[in-house]
């Protein structure tokens, strides 16, 4: 029971056990005349042996539940560490996404909705309380909105393979970041080529409109180096008006900051109204920059129709680097192919633009590594187990299950064991004491049933593992019928041994007398001193089984530590979870954080066959107003809010799980289906599942348009649904560092954009090849001619049928 290890222990207890032994039989053969008796030197085996077993299965059971609560103590310790790097990680990943004091808010709200959770019959009569999703949004005034889209890059991307264009998205937009960084400006939403900012949130700024102008002038620069390096026919037409938004999150899926208002739109037209290479402003915006810019007149009236309606005088801010190129600012790099002309423009681009060095997108996000027990015990961690937990190592010795049970099944049955050797050793005495003066050492026998007894408690105090108040009752019980054997029912033998001690001394009178009398005193009373020795015995078994006991209460309330720490584990795990698959796709979420995250590359990724939806509420624009009466738009907002989030919740939908929530704009919503493949298998699927995706996205269509309905019902509005639906290649990836987004490109999408907006409100429109594969499906369309599509020439489209007798047959009325 001393603390050395297993090896040790079992050499010293070998060498005590024989050296008494040795010595012993040395006594009785070379010191004493009469023949040794065999039984007494086996008695001192056994009485050794048994000591042995119980010391040897006591200091396994110890090594063991030290081995253990050293292991649940670094389990313990990579958990806390665990909890704060999920901390991290998730306060970043939310800071990537949304500002701060938003994030908070849903932080918090998203804490409270997966703790009910746990109760789903809680969590139903929640939900069915709650008429209402949670809005964030709030005012800002004072603010300047800029709008940037780059002139030539759909041609570009036209022809750039899947990395190319991704690289060059994010190079790109990396150094727009980087741009609105130095003039305090706040990336909003990155809109296919279309990047659009606002200076002045959150915290309101004095020179918002100066800051907007300098960062559209930067922009239009560094795209000129950018064409001068590449020979590649791009420009930049950029639009800057400053007033009032309303900045916030809505829905409940892919979470994207964004901002409304009246502003907002014309800030967007002034970019539609403006010249390539140059920063077309408001009237409003000009009287903020107190003649910090020369400009000239805009006419923007006459290249935009929303702009002559509202009538709208804007200008054409002249750049001061113009006049004199030495006073530019931002020194871009050199190309390093000169004769680039000879390759294709999107390698000349991609090549160009990979030297400014862009940060890749999560490269921000701290990896997931815990600190494994390795770490801990090779020294590689400064932090101490007992300074983190607030206890040593030692402190808390438990033992796993297997070994309480083994305790138990064993402890009981030694117990039985032992005591009955004791008892054979009481009753053996009885016999022996017929014999009294005929052979001595029969009398010394009485001294082997008081190691019996001490045994017998030993045993018991080991291998039981009971509460501290069962052993102590069962030791307390045991020692007393002990005490009754030795001082009532045998006392004579233990009379008879004290007699027999008392005449060996007086017959040696050669010793000195004062050690004669201390001696006398010790065994004048044998069965005084036998009651001693058990009473000191049961006295430490007693501590040892309050210590024990000590050590399976602290064991249980560390586990039971580790337990609730785990279930906070798993909490922050379903949180960054959530959080997550609300910025990216799952299938693609789990290649930016886990547990071998690397971001070593951007994720891109080309597929033959996607249906991409769009869907807007046209009507919204005329139902929003700005008013006393509606909380100068939040109101309207709010049931905006209603309006997606009530589309994101039929994403929840089994028959739904193949349709992947892109973006909002404004009130238009953007899915597809076709993204979330097997990897490697996207583009080998075979053409009835891609058909299937298509018939998908039509059902889910025809669900929007039910649960638009629905809500007009409620709040007694006549909105209606405008759909354009098209399908075919398209390249996904992940672009942006410090706000990383998931988005779609293709000849495919920017079709899909146009059905929609050129279609009719209440219909769905499709291209004719995907009315072709719609009908094969048994979805009825309905030709509706050549139309005029922007960028595309005249398209013949069609119509999918959307009759109630449709929508019963697809069981979605």
């Amino acid at each position: 029971m001393l603390p050395f290890q297993m090896c040790y222990a079992v050499v010293l207890s070998v060498i005590s056990s024989l050296s008494h032994i040795m010595v012993l039989t040395l006594r009785l053969t070379v010191f004493n005349t009469q023949d040794p008796s065999p039984f007494l030197l086996l008695s001192n085996a056994v009485v050794f042996l048994c000591g042995s077993v119980v010391g040897a299965f006591h200091k396994v059971l110890m090594e063991r539940a030290l081995r253990q609560t050293f292991q649940d103590t670094l389990r313990c310790l990579g958990i806390r560490m665990k909890l704060e790097i999920e901390k991290r990680q998730q306060e970043n990943l939310l800071q990537s996404v949304l500002p701060v004091y938003i994030s908070m808010k849903m932080k918090l709200a998203i804490m409270e909705r997966l703790q009910d959770c746990k109760d789903k019959e809680e969590q139903q009569r929640l939900v069915k309380d709650n008429n209402f999703h949670s809005l964030y949004v709030k005012r800002h005034e004072n603010v300047s909105i800029l709008y940037a889209d780059i002139v030539g890059f759909t041609r570009l991307a036209s022809d750039c393979s899947p990395k190319e264009l991704v690289i060059m998205l994010n190079e790109l937009f990396g150094k727009f970041d980087q741009i609105a960084k130095e003039n305090e400006c706040m990336r909003i939403k990155i809109l296919g080529d279309c990047y659009y900012c606002v200076s002045g949130l959150p915290v309101s700024l004095p020179m918002h409109a100066k800051n907007c102008v300098k960062m559209g002038l930067d922009m239009c620069e560094a795209i000129k180096r950018v064409r001068e390096a590449t020979g590649v026919d791009i420009n930049m037409r950029v639009g800057v008006h400053s007033g009032n938004v309303l900045c916030g999150v809505i829905g409940l899926r892919k979470w994207q900051f964004d901002v409304w208002s009246h502003d907002v739109t014309l800030a967007n037209y002034m970019e539609s109204g403006g010249l390539p290479g140059r920063v077309h402003i408001t009237d409003a915006t000009l009287k903020h920059l107190n003649k910090a810019y020369e400009v000239e007149e805009g006419n923007g009236g006459l290249r935009d129709a929303y702009l002559k309606e509202l009538n709208i005088q804007t200008y054409l801010v002249i750049d001061p680097r113009s006049k004199n190129q030495a006073l530019n600012s931002h020194s871009m790099p050199k190309p390093r192919v000169n004769d680039g002309l000879k390759m294709r423009a999107s390698v000349r681009m991609t090549r160009y633009l990979e030297s400014w060095g862009a940060v890749k997108p999560f490269a921000h996000l701290q990896s997931r590594e815990g600190y494994t027990q390795d770490t801990v015990v090779n020294g590689k961690s400064r932090c101490k187990v007992s300074d983190i937990l607030g206890f040593s190592v030692g402190s808390f010795p438990s033992s796993s299950l297997s070994s309480k049970m083994l305790g138990m099944s064993f402890g009981v049955l030694a117990c039985v064991l032992l005591l009955t050797l004791g008892i054979c050793f009481a009753g053996h005495l009885q016999v022996s004491g017929s014999f009294r003066f005929r052979s001595q050492q029969a009398l010394f026998l009485d001294r082997y049933s008081v190691f019996s007894c001490i045994l017998a408690l030993i045993a018991c105090g080991v291998f039981l593992r009971g509460s501290f108040e069962l052993n102590v009752v069962f030791l307390t019980l045991a020692s007393t019928a002990y005490y009754i054997i030795i001082l009532s029912a045998k006392a004579g033998l233990f009379s008879c041994y004290g007699q027999m001690l008392y005449n060996q001394l007086n017959e040696n009178r050669t010793e000195d007398s004062g050690t004669i009398l201390r001696a006398l005193g010790l065994v004048k009373h044998p069965e005084v001193m036998s009651c001693i020795y058990i009473t000191l015995f049961l006295v430490t078994m007693l501590i040892i089984s309050q210590q024990n006991e000590s050590c399976f209460r602290q064991d249980f309330l560390l586990k039971n530590k580790n337990r609730t720490e785990q279930d906070e584990i798993e909490t922050r795990e379903n949180l960054n979870r959530l959080l997550l698959e609300n910025v990216l796709p799952a299938h693609v979420a789990a290649l930016f954080v886990g547990e071998n995250k690397k971001n070593e590359d951007l994720y891109y990724k080309s597929y033959d066959c996607v249906c991409v939806m769009f869907a807007s509420v046209p009507d919204f624009k005329e139902f929003y107003t700005e008013c006393d009466i509606n909380k100068e738009g939040l109101e309207c907002l709010r049931l905006l809010n209603e309006i997606i989030a009530d589309f994101d919740e039929l994403l929840s939908k089994p028959k739904f799980s193949g349709v992947e929530k892109i973006k909002t704009i404004g009130s238009t919503y953007m899915a597809a289906a076709g993204l979330s493949g097997t990897p490697g298998q996207e583009n080998n699927q075979d053409r009835d599942r891609q058909q299937a995706q298509m018939g998908n996205m039509v059902e889910f269509a025809i669900a929007l348009i039910g649960k638009l309905d629905g809500i007009n019902r409620h709040s007694f509005n006549s909105f209606r649904l405008r759909v354009g639906i098209n399908h075919g290649p398209v390249i996904a990836g992940v672009i942006g560092a410090r706000k990383p987004q998931y988005d779609i490109w293709g000849n495919t999408v920017n079709v899909a954009s146009r059905m929609e907006s050129t279609g009719e409100l209440g219909k769905i429109q499709v291209t004719e090849e995907t009315s072709d594969v719609l009908q094969k499906l048994g979805y009825p369309c309905e030709c509706r001619g050549l139309i005029n599509v922007k960028g595309k020439g005249e398209l013949t489209t069609f119509f999918v049928c959307t009759d109630m007798s449709k929508q019963q047959g697809l069981g979605l009325s």
